[in-house]
């Protein structure tokens, strides 16, 4: 049984020639998304006001540790490594019966091997030098930062080093900031997103009967294809309210991985009592913008990289990125991921969803 919900643990697709999907469940997983939402608001397209006041519930100790490992807490597998329920309760539990340096490992990554004994080497001399942040950069631009510019790989292995010349201070800190959260706020926030997760859960196992793999993952994920290269693991499906429609694709243990996806309705919203969806408003608000509706239309004829249509657009590749990342919040385009970067292509039936959602909320009834 998973996180309470009682449904198989794992099913098997339609076309037998594929690897079978696992499932999970729990509040977990949103635990730990939601504070890199509320940290990066603007880019899940969250009113930036509303997330401070979340932010500002906490003490400023707590406050400022979260802000200063949000750029490197990877805690997703440990989320996945939990037995029983999956919540908020079960992991904070978790993580407060390791030993400091094991719950720092289980926050922010140590991995792969050859980081983890660099990091382990700065833990025992309680600092770090400058040859440590060049032997880490190549194998996190490998893993975890895959496809990450170098400027921003460099900044936050020089975070994850920070952390790790204090492991104990990190670790006591970090858990004791989370607990402040789970406190102040995810404690009452994890009633309300339970039941969607849920409901999303059993939609997708019902999806997963009758859709192949490529198709089952792009409907739930509203708009991400993994090529060839990418989807040759072992998949664990797990929904999340508070990612949506964003995914979260994480190295599990025995080769599989973690697939995260979206779990919101798109009536709903994610500030409660929010009564515009952010669906509509993001979509609005992405299509209101003249380079965005080019763009679009670029991407109906072919698949496109961002590099491939900054040299199309004359703009900068940053400014096309900005571009896309407000198009896929949107869900107006699929992100078709491979080993050699991202292409975009424009989502069927995407603009065709946006004006069904105007419409439904133009004729609805207020409460």
């Amino acid at each position: 049984r998973l996180g309470g919900s009682g449904l198989k643990a794992q099913v098997n697709m339609t076309n037998s020639d594929e690897h079978p999907v696992e499932w999970d469940s729990g509040t977990a997983y949103d635990f730990f998304a939601s504070l890199h939402v509320l940290h990066r608001a603007e880019r899940y397209g969250l009113r930036g006001s509303w997330a401070a006041g979340v932010r500002s519930r906490l003490p400023v100790a707590a406050r400022d540790c979260l802000q200063r490992v949000m750029n490197v807490l990877r805690p997703m597998s440990g989320v996945h490594a939990l037995s029983g329920p999956k919540d908020a309760a079960a992991a904070l539990a978790a993580l407060r019966a390791m030993e400091p340096i094991e719950r720092l490992a289980a926050l922010v990554p140590d991995r792969p091997e050859g980081v983890k004994r660099i990091l382990r080497s700065v833990a025992v001399r309680g600092l770090w030098r400058d040859e440590d942040l060049a032997r880490i950069i190549a194998p996190m631009q490998k893993g975890e930062w895959l496809n990450q510019p170098l400027a921003i790989v460099r900044k936050e292995a020089a975070e994850l080093l920070d952390l790790w010349a204090d492991p104990v201070g990190s670790a006591d800190g970090l858990l004791a900031a989370l607990e402040c959260y789970h406190e102040s706020f995810f404690e009452e926030e994890e009633a309300r997103i339970r039941p969607a997760l849920d409901a999303a859960l059993t939609r997708a196992q019902e999806l997963a009967t009758r859709l192949p793999q490529p198709a089952l993952l792009e409907e739930l994920s509203q708009g991400v294809r993994l090529a060839p290269e990418q989807a040759n693991a072992p998949l664990v499906l797990a929904p999340s309210f508070w990612i949506t429609p964003f995914v979260v694709i994480t190295d599990l243990a025995g080769g599989k991985k973690l697939f995260l996806f979206g779990a919101r309705p798109d009536d709903v919203s994610l500030v409660p009592g929010e009564y515009v969806p952010d669906a509509l408003h993001q979509a609005l608000k992405a299509l209101s913008e003249p380079t965005r509706l080019r763009i679009l239309r670029y991407l109906t004829d072919e698949p496109m990289a961002p590099a491939d249509l900054a040299r199309r657009l004359r703009l900068r590749p940053p400014t096309v990125i900005h571009h896309l990342d407000a198009l896929r919040l949107a869900r107006l385009v699929n992100v078709i991921l491979g080993d050699n970067g991202r292409r975009y292509a424009a989502r069927p039936g995407g603009a065709a969803a946006v004006f069904q959602l105007l419409n439904d909320f133009l004729e609805g009834q207020e409460d």
